[in-house]
């Protein structure tokens, strides 16, 4: 049987802190509607790894992969027999990264092309997953104290998708392709902003040969533009052949989308990992043990399916997650 709890035990230290951040960062507004924290048994690989006497913080950002992400790793520590603070759904990324900058949360989950371009204001473009988690956990743990573990083989970068009818009418599975086709069947479906950044689809069909409004290029014609959550209705619905995603996204799973390949590595990184303050694994390395085998699973199909329960379906973040890790055998219902 499951057991909802959420544990509080840092009680009014916690909340007073976070009040004072909230004010600190009134303009982000801080704040979280985190909710349950499940628990279960640890079993398998798992067993027998306890944080008794572990205090744990649990932070998360408000969309749907990253409350899912750090329901996963709360459900995990409780498990494990730690007291955990659900922290979780932090409205911005700048909120939500300070309060770990600042010890009000012990860890979260974190991609490398943010912490990269968007915490570090780096301009270049890292492609290989294993580079990227390197320089980022490597400035992260000099400059803020916060350790990067190994990261999940999933990457929620950008990408192009196509429907299935698309891919095999033109037989295409990678972004290389598209220079093969006439120029009237390369229609895109974006956002109005990455049309127009130079690090966005300008830079990308120059990438692949097929530069925006070059007659034998991409015509200025052949782009629509929508807002984001549009685009993947209007790709399934033929509105155009190509259509702007996030690569684990579940509305790409729900409507039978395809993502292509990103061959020539154009967009950056973005894996994701558990960062953890790093005194916390100091006191209890148990941690690095409990989280790797679970990260390891976590590619982007089993996003793209979690992400679809919740923004499809309209399940509950805490649910999702401890329904998958029930069903990968981490933990038992206890």
């Amino acid at each position: 049987m499951r057991r909802p709890t959420t544990r509080t035990r840092r009680g009014a230290a916690l909340l007073a802190a976070l009040a004072s951040l909230v004010l600190t960062l009134s303009a982000c507004g801080l704040g979280t509607a985190g909710g349950r924290v499940l628990s279960g048994e640890l079993s398998g690989e798992l067993e027998g790894i306890s944080l008794e006497g572990a205090e744990i913080a649990v932070g998360s950002k408000n969309f749907s992969e990253s409350v899912i992400l750090g329901k996963i790793a709360g459900t995990l520590f409780a498990s494990a027999g730690a007291d955990v603070d659900d922290l979780t759904n932090i409205p911005g990324s700048a909120a939500a990264r300070q309060a770990q900058v600042e010890g009000q949360i012990d860890t979260s989950w974190e991609y490398t092309g943010t912490a990269w371009i968007t915490y570090f204001g780096e301009t270049s473009v890292i492609t290989d997953r294993q580079e990227a988690w390197e320089k980022v956990g490597q400035r992260d743990l000099e400059e803020n104290g916060i350790e990067w573990l190994p990261p999940s083989p999933m990457n929620n970068t950008y990408g192009f998708a196509v429907t299935q009818e698309v891919a095999k009418k033109f037989g295409i599975t990678k972004l290389s392709q598209i220079k093969d086709l006439p120029v009237a069947e390369r229609t895109f479906c974006v956002e109005s902003e990455f049309v127009n950044r130079p690090d966005g689809l300008p830079g990308m069909l120059k990438k692949y040969g097929i530069p925006q409004d070059s007659p034998q290029g991409t015509p200025r014609e052949n782009l629509k533009t929508y807002q984001t959550g549009a685009i993947y209705s209007a790709t399934a619905g033929g509105e155009c052949n190509f259509g702007e995603v996030y690569t684990t996204d579940g509305r790409i799973g729900a409507l039978g989308l395809q993502v292509l390949e990103d061959d020539l590595g154009y967009f950056p990184n973005y894996s994701v990992s558990l960062t953890v303050r790093e005194e916390l694994l100091e006191e209890h390395p148990e941690i690095r043990e409990l989280i790797a085998p679970v990260a390891a699973k976590l590619t982007d199909e089993v996003l793209i399916e979690l992400n679809g329960q919740v923004d499809v379906e309209g399940r509950d973040a805490a649910d999702v997650a401890y329904d998958w890790l029930v069903d990968e055998g981490f933990i038992t219902a206890s």
